[in-house]
């Protein structure tokens, strides 16, 4: 019997994976937000949480957590407030749309969430924690770091290695064998063609301005 869910989050990607929970027929007991939901189909009659202190009212071996925070450059709340419940003894479910693609011969570790569109292919390692969003491509023997955020439409070819904390924007392109340092920051649209280091930001295109 599937545990019920605890959903942490109440913004624009907390939106797309309560869409997905609900596709999955999932139980879904709260909506933790220190900011009430606004008003949604999808949030409909889900009881709302303004506390992460309300969280340890469930007990840790009844209920599974998903983080539906957003990740975005240089934020750490994504991950800093699922390290503070796991540390307490809760589990994160990893979360599969239905309709992404995912080889039976890929392995997502806890709290993965693979969105809409997405495809794994065989042999991918997915870290803990790390979004692949609407339509990313992770390909082949891709081994991707914790709490990694694979943007949409971003396509990471065979081989690729990526480090912890690593954001891969809209539309990027990783050729096939790179290794990426932690807390890299790859831009929308860019072309990595070579290793990046850690703590390194790569951009291309200039903004469009108006």
């Amino acid at each position: 019997m599937n545990k019920p869910v605890l959903l942490l989050g109440a913004g624009g990607h907390a939106a797309v994976v309560m869409d997905i929970l609900r596709q999955l027929n999932c139980t879904v007991v709260g909506l933790v937000s220190k900011e009430r939901p606004k008003a949604q189909a999808v949030f409909d009659g889900i009881v709302w949480y303004a506390s992460d202190d309300d969280v340890l009212s469930f007990d840790k071996d009844e209920v599974l957590l998903v983080n539906a925070i957003g990740s975005l450059p240089g934020q750490e709340v994504r991950f800093k407030v699922q390290q503070k419940f796991k540390q307490l003894g809760y589990c994160f479910m990893t979360v599969v749309s239905p309709k992404a693609i995912v080889s039976d011969y890929a392995l997502l570790s806890d709290g993965v969430q693979v969105m809409p569109g997405c495809i794994v292919n065989v042999n991918a390692s997915i870290g803990e924690g790390t979004i692949l969003n609407s339509g990313a491509i992770i390909e082949h023997d891709c081994i991707i770091g914790k709490h990694n955020h694979i943007a949409p439409g971003a396509v990471l070819s065979g081989a690729v290695i990526t480090g912890d904390y690593v954001h891969i924007a809209t539309g990027a392109k990783v050729i096939q064998g790179i290794h990426i340092g932690e807390r890299t920051l790859v831009g929308a649209g860019a072309t990595v063609n070579k290793n990046l280091e850690s703590n390194k930001t790569l951009y291309v295109a200039k903004p469009f301005l108006r």
